[in-house]
């Protein structure tokens, strides 16, 4: 995109992260009446399904997709259905250095740059507090029976996660990116 098109253009921060999704139990804290302990199956099937998810802190907005792999083709997809879906601005995704970040056979999509983290900082990316809500929300001390309940969970559970913007701009809005001035000039 030649800096003509992107003057006077919206801009839109976001950032992306994939995740991953499966039949192992990821053990939470959870209350049961005294003198209770509450018991908690386990499951140690690794079978996964993958997720890649792009929040908008400012807008309090999520995109994502699932899928059954994690490698370029994927990531190129998603960054092609986040363009679809915001046509009209110019977007800066901050991403990882994830080897499908980086390939040369990533197509990107010309209101689209990426932006990568530095190495090893996972604290700066906003998306992975997401996770860590979905996660919470949504999979605490669950036993699935198979893969297609797991699919059938975050189906349900990422449109209810996306549909509350003012909890995920509340999650993600940190004061340093609140601050930054956005202007395609």
């Amino acid at each position: 995109m030649k800096p003509e098109e992107v003057r006077g253009r919206r801009v839109r921060l976001m950032f992306q992260d994939e995740a991953r999704f499966g039949r192992m139990v990821r053990i939470r804290r959870c209350w049961a009446p005294c003198p209770k302990r509450p018991t908690v199956c386990n499951g140690y099937e690794r079978e996964f399904v993958y997720v890649y998810g792009a929040v908008s802190p400012i807008e309090g907005e999520f995109d994502w997709m699932t899928c059954r792999q994690m490698n370029t083709e994927r990531m190129t997809e998603f960054l092609a259905q986040v363009s679809a879906a915001h046509a009209t601005e110019f977007i800066v995704m901050v991403v990882d250095g994830a080897s499908s970040h980086v390939s040369k056979e990533l197509v990107i999509p010309e209101n689209v740059r990426l932006l990568r983290l530095p190495p090893y900082a996972p604290e700066l990316n906003p998306q992975e507090h997401v996770w860590d809500e979905v996660r919470e929300k949504e999979f605490p001390n669950r036993v699935f029976n198979d893969l297609s309940s797991v699919i059938q969970q975050l189906e349900a559970g990422l449109p209810r996660l996306a549909a509350n913007t003012k909890g995920l701009h509340s999650l993600t809005a940190w004061p340093w990116i609140v601050s930054l001035n956005l202007n395609a000039t």
